[in-house]
């Protein structure tokens, strides 16, 4: 018989204990995979935009406004070759519980500045000729199970009402942390609506040199401080990374979650392994008797504890890898999330690890057993 048969038959002495074994170190996988998935796509979102993007938003917080007139200041601050903006508009469609973002945007200047949006269904064309027209991810069609020229209503929040609008163009990011479950509308419409009580609630810069950014940004702070609504400037990347801050401390927490369920999971792995030599000392004393070494039994124990753990470890990040494949529930939250290589990769070296860390102490009570010893024991 060979070794690696004489461990499958050891795995095989107790099935039940076994799959049971496992199908735990599964479910911990299962969950590393996800929660690790948080924080890499969390890092990922706050890498999100560009560094030749400014974003000049109230200094009191993003959910002020800020007056309209600062845009024609902001054009003429050097090295600002355009600027836009944008207001967070908050309805929801059918049910309030069932959030995805919309955003009033000035279409004529915002729309050039973001490459990021590629439109892949109808066109700009009619989305600009048309008042009440709007702009959906394709993750929103999907969800919704909406098309192109279909009238929607949304309910309003903070501009109350019933708000109509037409599907004339439909866009998928060029990258998926960019979200493709965004609704993007007329700034106009939006202020007409409210009767011109809304206003911008940030403004976005295109710079003609990305390396100035930190100097436009101070030079723009400096010339609002004295205002009646100073601003805060600072990189786009370094604005959506400041949204990833909103969660808290959410990677320590993560983290906290995930070493509890390791030890939980290390503690019922080795308690397995103990139990397995425990019920083989007979069969450890023959192995011995017939010649094979300290090592070889080590190695024998060691590789049962590590195929158990890996086993279990692979089966549950490829359930988490399966799981979020794609679309699922999470992109409204987190967009692009899914389970990366990088974090599959991890995950298997972890489940090593917990093999090599579970089978040690049994397998060095193995190794060391005697003939002797192993007698007295069964007597």
């Amino acid at each position: 018989m060979t070794l690696s048969r004489l461990v499958w038959a050891n795995l095989r002495r107790n099935k039940k204990r076994t799959i049971l074994t496992v199908l735990s170190v599964m479910v911990a996988f299962f969950l590393f995979g996800v929660l690790r998935s948080v924080i890499t796509t969390l890092n990922k979102t706050a890498e999100v935009g560009s560094e030749g993007r400014l974003i000049t938003s109230s200094a009191s917080g993003i959910t002020f406004q800020l007056p309209e007139a600062h845009a024609n200041r902001l054009q003429a601050v050097e090295g600002v070759t355009s600027v836009s903006w944008a207001s967070w508009f908050g309805a929801y469609y059918q049910d309030p519980n069932d959030f995805f973002a919309q955003f009033a945007i000035k279409a004529d200047t915002y729309l050039p500045m973001y490459p990021e949006i590629v439109i892949t269904a109808g066109s700009l064309e009619e989305f600009h000729r048309e008042r009440t027209a709007a702009i959906v991810g394709a993750g929103l069609i999907e969800k919704y199970g909406w098309q192109l020229g279909q009238q929607i209503t949304l309910k309003g929040t903070f501009a109350a009402g019933d708000w109509d609008f037409t599907i004339r163009a439909i866009y998928t990011p060029t990258d998926p942390a960019f979200g493709d479950e965004i609704m993007l509308f007329h700034y106009a419409y939006l202020y007409e609506g409210t009767n011109g009580r809304i206003s911008p609630g940030w403004f976005v810069l295109q710079l003609d040199r990305p390396d100035r950014a930190a100097e436009v940004a101070a030079q723009i702070d400096e010339q609002f401080r004295s205002s009646v609504a100073p601003t805060k400037t600072q990189t786009e990347r370094a604005f959506n990374a400041g949204f990833v801050t909103m969660w808290g401390n959410i990677g320590f927490l993560v983290r906290a979650i995930g070493t509890a369920v390791f030890f939980a999971i290390l503690f019922v792995a080795a308690n397995t392994m103990m139990m397995a030599v425990r019920e083989r000392i007979g069969e450890i004393a023959v192995l011995k008797t017939v010649g094979f070494g300290n090592g070889m039994v080590f190695g024998l124990v060691l590789a049962e504890s590590v195929l158990i753990a890996v086993l279990g470890g692979a089966l549950g990040l490829l359930l988490a890898r399966t799981a979020f494949l794609g679309r699922n529930p999470l992109n409204a939250f987190f967009p692009g999330f899914g389970v990366t290589p990088g974090t599959i990769a991890l995950g298997l070296a972890l489940a090593a690890g917990l093999g090599v860390i579970s089978g040690a102490i049994p397998a060095i009570q193995s190794a060391r057993l005697s003939v002797a010893g192993a007698l007295r024991r069964l007597a």
